[in-house]
C-alpha cells in the first residue's frame, strides 16, 4: 500500500541544477527520517541527503555545499536540489522514507529510482 515516487530525473550539463522529488503515499501514520541515496556505476550505494521530521539535516560529503534536502510533510514529499552538479554525480538516486503505515510497523520504504546524468 505504501508508495514512493520519485521524479525529476534526467540529462543535465556539468554546472547545472536539477530538482528531484519524492511523494510518500498509502496509509500513511506519521514520517519521522527521509532522504536520498544514489548507486553510480562502478560504486557502491552511498548516502547522499538526510532530515528528520524536526528539520536537520546531513550530506555526504561529496555534496555539501552543492545539494539541498528539503521536505514538505502535509504533502509527504521530499526533495533534493542540486546545483553545479558534475559529471560524478552521475548515478541513480533513491529516496527513502522511514515511516509507520496503518497496518506495519515503522520500517524504510524505497523509490524504485531516477536517473540523474551530468554529461555535456
Amino acid at each position: 500500500q505504501v508508495q514512493l515516487v520519485e521524479s525529476g530525473g534526467g540529462l543535465v550539463q556539468p554546472g547545472g541544477s536539477l530538482r528531484l522529488s519524492c511523494t510518500a503515499s498509502g496509509g500513511i501514520v506519521s514520517i519521522y527520517n527521509m532522504g536520498w541515496f544514489r548507486q553510480a556505476p562502478g560504486k557502491q550505494r552511498e548516502l547522499v541527503a538526510h532530515i528528520i521530521s524536526g528539520g536537520s539535516t546531513n550530506y555526504g560529503d561529496p555534496v555539501k555545499g552543492r545539494f539541498t534536502i528539503s521536505r514538505d510533510n502535509a504533502k509527504k514529499m521530499v526533495y533534493l536540489q542540486m546545483n553545479s552538479v558534475k559529471p560524478e554525480d552521475t548515478a541513480v538516486y533513491y529516496c527513502y522514507a522511514d515511516l509507520l503505515a496503518l497496518t506495519t510497523e515503522r520500517r524504510a520504504y524505497w523509490g524504485q529510482g531516477t536517473q540523474v546524468t551530468v554529461s555535456s
